[in-house]
């Protein structure tokens, strides 16, 4: 029979709400530094509301153009103030219209991602 100690550690991880309203001032900040933003997003477990212990935030950014390979992109960018790891993905407007919707990671890319930051039309 399990025993619940009092001096056993508990691991907490942010829910979908903490995680959702920090990458949304996480965008909101970063797409007012950089105005190559065009939007920012989530996808994956947070997005899918199957996230658990251990967790990582999966976001995907669009930019007007980057003059870096798709590899190098994300060093740029400082994702350490989110709740959680994070991973990102850095597309140009191009790269992301020629993501095939009907390869799987497009189906999941284009259906999933919940959009933190949508620029507004100039």
């Amino acid at each position: 029979m399990p025993v619940r100690s009092l001096s056993s550690s508990v691991i907490r991880w942010p829910d979908k709400k903490a995680v959702d309203e920090a990458v949304r001032n996480w965008a909101e900040t970063a797409a007012g530094e950089r105005r190559e933003v065009v939007r920012i997003g989530y996808f994956g477990s947070y997005a899918r509301d199957d996230w658990g212990v251990g967790s990582d935030l999966d976001i995907v950014i669009v930019v007007e153009d980057a003059p870096e390979p798709f590899q190098r992109r994300a060093a740029k960018w400082d994702a350490t103030t989110l709740p959680v790891p994070a991973d990102l993905l850095i597309y140009t407007e191009h790269e992301w219209d020629a993501i095939d919707p009907q390869s799987r990671f497009g189906k999941v890319i284009k259906n999933e991602t919940v959009w933190a930051y949508v620029r507004s039309r100039r």
